[in-house]
């Protein structure tokens, strides 16, 4: 990609300096994060403290507080950023229909307590390593990175707090080809990444004076690159990362290229057919693929304006559920709101950590739970579309 992150549109002109390493980030004991959030009281405004020493960061600041410690005396008495900020983002992981009501109150205390770049830089580290390392928080973590980008008051010569997020998600951008080949664990942490970005490029909005917000350009073509990144080396995880990017993303990517007349998906679905065609990947992941190219198919199931008529229901309308997103079970059934059984998958789903959280074991190794025989239905559509794709190559 010739552009860096830190030229997005109306990020200013002066490129920053590079962000910081990453700083690791413990796991919170999960009792531990229950007795914080129940004795939580409201933020206050913050003491006073200095600015943090370099590699100020460490496993005993972002760790949690014992039970047998009053959490409201110790955050008055012992507080500092990193435990403000960890505490926060750990209060929204677990409870983010509180979004709305807190932002403004924990931006306005950053406000008084960011003040210098060291400190903004800190600010953006945690919520980056929280966005990427726990499950189901990139969604929430984009939607804080969106709000404090346009409400944080501070903006050294290095760059506004947006302008550092994307300084931070270069750095991981371009490992992307040493990720997607390392060991399961990097490829995981790298997947992880990839959906983060997937989430800002959909909740990131850059204002330029009066006209309607925009998405990030920048992280249009960077997403490009990291999924051509991932059907290049096509075994099981980076296609199924691949998979969740395109189903969460692929309309909106859709829409802009085409808008720009760039056949960048095109070219994406065609790589799949190739992976389909000669790759060795699992059945349940081939299952994933043919599902996502029927999706595609059909405009990404949207459905058109007459269909959506507000007088349609399932009776009436045989596309109701086209719109509806496509679930998959641990087996890799997929599923969505027209299957009988819906209400029962989708509990089972809510109760797992992540959608795909077995496809990986216990020690970082994937693991498929595979049927000896390819669902009729989905073999019928494979040998079509192997047969299809046969003919085209004969033209």
């Amino acid at each position: 990609m010739n552009e860096n992150f830190d030229r997005a549109p109306g990020a200013g002109r002066t490129r920053g300096a590079p962000a910081d390493p990453a700083l690791a980030v413990n796991a919170r004991d999960g009792d531990a994060k229950a007795s914080v959030l129940n004795q939580r009281e409201p933020l206050r405004q913050p003491r006073s403290v200095p600015p943090f020493p370099e590699s100020s960061i460490n496993a005993t600041e972002l760790g949690y507080y014992d039970d047998s410690e009053s959490y409201s005396e110790s955050y008055y008495s012992d507080s500092s950023l990193a435990d403000t900020v960890t505490d926060f983002l750990a209060h929204l992981s677990s409870s983010p229909g509180s979004f709305e009501s807190d932002v403004e109150e924990i931006t306005s205390m950053l406000n008084s307590w960011v003040t210098t770049e060291d400190l903004l830089k800190e600010l953006v580290e945690l919520i980056f390593t929280q966005s990427t390392a726990i499950p189901n928080f990139s969604y929430t973590g984009a939607r804080l990175c969106n709000y404090l980008s346009h409400h944080l008051a501070l903006c050294p010569q290095s760059g506004n707090f947006r302008r550092l997020l994307l300084q931070r998600c270069q750095t991981e951008y371009e490992q992307r080809n040493v990720a997607i080949r390392g060991s399961p664990e990097a490829q995981k942490k790298f997947h992880s990444f990839v959906l983060f970005l997937g989430e800002l490029y959909l909740n990131l909005e850059v204002k330029s004076g009066k006209e309607a917000p925009n998405r990030a350009d920048i992280l249009l073509l960077a997403l490009k690159d990291l999924l051509e990144s991932l059907l290049s080396h096509p075994v099981d995880a980076n296609l199924i990362c691949a998979v969740k990017l395109l189903k969460l993303t692929g309309s909106i990517l859709d829409d802009a290229w085409k808008k720009s007349g760039k056949p960048h998906m095109e070219e994406l679905v065609r790589r799949i057919e190739t992976v389909l065609l000669d790759a060795t990947c699992s059945r349940d992941v081939r299952q994933m693929l043919l599902k996502l190219v029927e999706l595609r198919s059909s405009d990404w199931g949207r459905v058109s304006s007459a269909a959506a008529a507000s007088n349609a229901t399932p009776d009436n309308d045989p596309n109701y559920f086209m719109n509806e997103p496509t679930f998959y079970t641990e087996d890799g059934t997929p599923f969505t709101a027209a299957d009988p059984e819906y209400a029962e998958k989708y509990q089972e789903l809510l109760e797992k950590e992540d959608y795909f959280h077995d496809a990986y074991g216990e020690n970082g190794n994937e693991e498929y739970d595979i049927e000896d025989e390819m669902d009729p239905e989905i073999e019928e559509a494979y040998e079509n579309f192997c047969l299809e794709s046969e003919m085209k190559r004969q033209q």
